[in-house]
């Protein structure tokens, strides 16, 4: 997958080149660019910002360098997204469509944003990881393209590691542990070194369970809901409610 990536500040994009995304570039599963809209500025300083239209605090990104910027990237036939805290949530489904295709544009916002002609006229999509507002759509961005790197094929082992991860499988994940079986007085749950794997998986359930139930309950009431349970499944579900005091079956 190609991705390129307009910001005014490309040196905050360091991570990309790290760990599991830096080894996706080298085997060329990944192809990130980072184009400074700076670069694009017709004004002899470099000016990318003016103050609104209408009055109002901070400044608004000019629409010529990224207008001109998204021109020299020939993105007129692309999928064009602009991070931003008014946009469409970033979930599951929208990361597994956009894995699928062969190229992205993201565009950064800064300041109090960009001139809305540019989103107009590129017929952006406008995506939020949240409720909340940062500095720039630079971490956005960078949050949008590992997430979707995991459901490239190659980048991770095996397709399981990207569809069972935590909320993905529609549950919180169990705890984990390593060596030593023995540390600072506590001991790895026995369940995990017996060689039983039915019991080490009905363990790691009741254990996803009991964390879901107790820090993301609308994820717990959602899997109540699962017309697809297994008999196992409901049993130990059965089990956690009745400790609160309370039924469902």
């Amino acid at each position: 997958m190609k991705i390129d990536i307009l910001t005014l500040f490309p040196e905050m994009f360091t991570p990309l080149s790290e760990s599991i995304l830096g080894k996706a570039s080298e085997k060329n599963l990944l192809d990130i660019k980072l184009t400074d809209i700076r670069d694009y500025s017709t004004n002899k300083h470099r000016k990318a910002d003016d103050y609104p239209f209408g009055g109002g605090p901070g400044m608004v990104m000019l629409a010529q360098p990224i207008f001109d910027a998204l021109e020299a990237l020939q993105a007129g036939e692309k999928k064009i997204i602009y991070m931003s805290p008014r946009g469409k949530l970033l979930d599951k489904a929208k990361i597994e469509e956009l894995s699928k295709k062969e190229e992205l544009v993201i565009l950064c916002g800064h300041y109090e944003g960009v001139d809305q002609r540019v989103i107009d006229y590129w017929d952006m999509e406008e995506i939020s990881i949240g409720d909340y507002i940062l500095t720039g759509g630079e971490l956005p961005a960078m949050i949008l393209v590992d997430a979707v790197a995991r459901f490239i094929p190659g980048i991770l082992a095996s397709k399981e590691s990207a569809t069972e991860e935590s909320v993905y499988s529609g549950l919180l994940e169990y705890p984990q542990y390593t060596q030593p079986r023995s540390f600072m007085g506590m001991d790895v749950p026995e369940v995990l070194t017996g060689g039983n794997h039915k019991l080490i998986s009905l363990w790691k359930l009741e254990k996803a369970l009991q964390l879901t139930k107790e820090r993301r309950p609308d994820l717990f009431a959602k899997f109540c809901d699962d017309p697809h349970l297994t008999k196992e499944e409901k049993k130990i579900l059965q089990k956690i409610i009745e400790q609160s005091g309370h039924s469902v079956y």
